[in-house]
């Protein structure tokens, strides 16, 4: 009953975003340099087609997403809440919250940050610049938001160190799943008997990132590296695990192109002695097997065109990512975007092309519970993603 509450909320928010335009400016109260600070709202209403190569049912343009935002900022205090819902078959039919945390500015900079917030792993939230994402996502290693503490601090040499503990995932919300009905991908009960039931706890992470100095004009460049320790608390068996994950990354921009590489390892000892090779992770109402030792990459290059014609900017990207896994006879998990992103004022068009391999996103039923494991479909599916998305 809460679900259904909560969904039918969200339902008529989205609704009366719909029905009434809105005007930056119209949804800001206050000043953020003055002490009672500023509040705002903010999102975006998105709507989709497709085209897969492995189903005829998605040849129609449908709501995809809607986005809320609500942003306080000060001079000291700060605090940002995001919740986003999702059209399966019908209009928010899967919703749920992103981050809700607060933070403390003890200057330009140094600040704490406290609640359900994304993990300071690899060069950011998002590795690429597409709009689909990398197949790491769905590893829970890129774009994950837990529930902890984070302090961020800069340096005058460039150095730039965010130190984390998380005490646990953010938890589920409203979908139809036991307890995949979440937007990051973490551990989660299973729906039926079979798989152990994992939970992911007392993560510390740490992110060093170093700007490089002495470039010429134009050229700017940063390195970096991430690290990842938390207990894996296997409540089937009573017995307690562990995952060691690190990546290494480095960014190079010149003007207005720019090339990313992420390379890392995740290595995880979920302590089920009938399935120590993979482990149950959910997300967006999915459960799916993931292998727990390999090594991931994620390669991204874009370069963005301003003012062409009536648009304000074009973007053009392409990104590979990659899961190996270590163990022998699985098989490596790939996902490869082309496309492009036009902006036009509030508005912004995606069209991408999207190659996928042993990718539970981007499969046919019986090949997606073991996708990131031991493989999915054999050969390579493709889908064609459109997408327009209104900015408020």
């Amino acid at each position: 009953m809460q679900k259904n509450a909560l969904n039918k909320c969200i339902a008529l928010v989205v609704l009366g975003c719909l029905g009434t335009p809105a005007v930056a400016a119209d949804l800001k109260i206050g000043n953020p340099e003055t002490d009672l600070g500023e509040l705002s709202v903010s999102g975006f209403l998105r709507a989709k087609y497709q085209d897969k190569s492995w189903s005829d049912s998605d040849h129609k343009l449908t709501f995809d997403a809607a986005k809320i935002n609500v942003d306080y900022k000060s001079p000291k205090i700060f605090g940002h809440i995001e919740y986003r819902c999702y059209q399966f078959d019908k209009l928010c039919d899967f919703s749920t919250l992103v981050d809700t945390y607060a933070g403390y500015n003890f200057n330009d900079n140094h600040l704490v940050q406290a609640g359900l917030q994304a993990v300071p792993f690899g060069p950011g939230r998002f590795w690429e610049s597409n709009n689909y994402g990398g197949i790491i996502t769905q590893i829970g290693l890129e774009d994950v938001h837990n529930l902890g503490l984070k302090y961020q601090g800069k340096f005058d040499s460039g150095t730039k160190v965010e130190l984390a503990y998380f005490v646990g995932d953010g938890g589920n919300y409203g979908g139809s799943s036991k307890d995949a009905s979440r937007y990051s991908s973490n551990y989660v009960n299973p729906n039926t008997s079979g798989n152990a039931h994992l939970d992911e706890k007392n993560m510390f992470v740490v992110r060093v990132q170093q700007d490089i100095g002495g470039l010429p004009e134009g050229l700017s460049s940063n390195v970096g590296a991430s690290y990842w320790y938390s207990d894996i608390d296997n409540k089937t068996y009573n017995a307690t695990g562990d995952r060691k994950a690190w990546a290494l990354f480095g960014n190079l921009a010149y003007n207005d192109l720019a090339v990313s590489l992420t390379v890392g390892q995740n290595d995880v000892d979920n302590k089920d002695p009938i399935n120590p090779k993979s482990s149950l992770m959910g997300s967006f109402d999915d459960n799916y097997m993931v292998a727990n030792k390999g090594t991931f990459y994620t390669a991204d290059v874009s370069y963005t065109f301003k003012d062409v014609g009536k648009f304000d900017s074009i973007s053009t990207y392409a990104m590979y990512s990659s899961y190996d896994k270590d163990e022998k006879g699985y098989a490596t998990s790939t996902r490869n975007i082309i496309g492009a992103a036009a902006s036009y004022k509030d508005l912004t068009f995606y069209a991408e092309y999207i190659l996928g391999k042993n990718d539970a996103m981007l499969s046919t039923a019986s090949g997606f519970d073991d996708a990131y494991a031991s493989g999915g479909d054999k050969g390579t599916n493709k889908q064609v993603n459109l997408q327009v998305s209104y900015s408020f």
